[in-house]
């Protein structure tokens, strides 16, 4: 399992480190909502090595079986380590290319409520929360654990998914 679990979760991790750092350099040319898009479609993408993982698990080291909590484990193994490289890469690039990077996020927050009409109470709670966050977002353990929320919910599912579709009994029946 070690094998599989380290080819598919390294290549998952290097497609996701490899587009965030792609994307860096155009993060001011692309509004925040294609910026969502795009990183998401990556997280996707780089999510359905999980699905080819525990498919070349079952092929290749379990003699075309697999049971749902394997498939499961393996899938789980793969994701905690692509998501590894994924706040490790927003680790060093919110540190050397935004630092300031919870000031202008806290900043758009404010600036939405007040373009969308919001009423000065809820634009007061807005700029309340946007302050939380950005003493939050300086804290190193609160910034890993939000950058690895991140991605996680969308490898849990296609890990639930995959599991559920690729289990296998036996290929061979009894007499």
């Amino acid at each position: 399992m070690r094998k599989t679990v380290l080819t598919f979760g390294v290549i998952s991790g290097l497609i996701s480190a490899v587009m965030m750092l792609a994307t860096v350099p155009l993060m001011h040319k692309i509004s925040s909502d294609k910026g969502l898009i795009i990183g998401y479609t990556t997280i996707v993408l780089a999510g359905l090595l999980v699905f080819f993982g525990i498919r070349s698990y079952r092929d290749n080291v379990s003699g075309g079986r697999l049971t749902f909590a394997r498939g499961l484990a393996v899938g789980i193994l793969i994701s905690l380590l692509s998501n590894c490289f994924y706040v490790a890469t927003w680790e060093v690039v919110s540190y050397k290319f935004m630092p300031d990077f919870a000031e202008k996020y806290a900043a758009q927050m404010v600036e939405h409520a007040k373009s969308s009409g919001a009423s000065q109470q809820k634009i007061d709670e807005t700029a309340r929360q946007a302050a939380d966050f950005v003493r939050n977002y300086h804290n190193p353990l609160y910034k890993i654990s939000m950058t690895f929320l991140e991605p996680f919910p969308v490898f849990l599912v296609i890990t639930l998914v995959s599991a559920a579709i690729l289990r296998k009994k036996s290929s061979l029946m009894p007499a």
